[in-house]
């Protein structure tokens, strides 16, 4: 099955409400665009104990208040240039 016959057949299952379940692999999922890469960031210690005071009042590490805030930055760029 060509893969716009795929689509079409996911299309119409979807418009008629039927179980979509054979068109998605969920022992297996893949996401796109979502592999790691580590990259090493130096910040001075001011900035550390900044991160770390907000990562305990929202009760989430350090690496995710990182990610949460360039998440954010880049996000807001993207809306900025549309």
């Amino acid at each position: 099955m060509s893969r716009a016959e795929t689509i079409d057949k996911l299309e119409a299952a979807f418009d008629a409400g039927e179980d979509m379940e054979e068109f998605f692999d969920f022992d297996n999922p893949t996401f796109p665009n979502r592999e790691l890469k580590r990259v090493n960031v130096d910040f001075p210690q001011w900035m550390v104990a900044g991160l770390d005071a907000e990562a305990m009042r929202l009760g989430i590490n350090r690496q995710a208040v990182i990610k949460t805030w360039v998440a954010e930055r880049l996000d807001a760029r993207t809306l900025a240039r549309a």
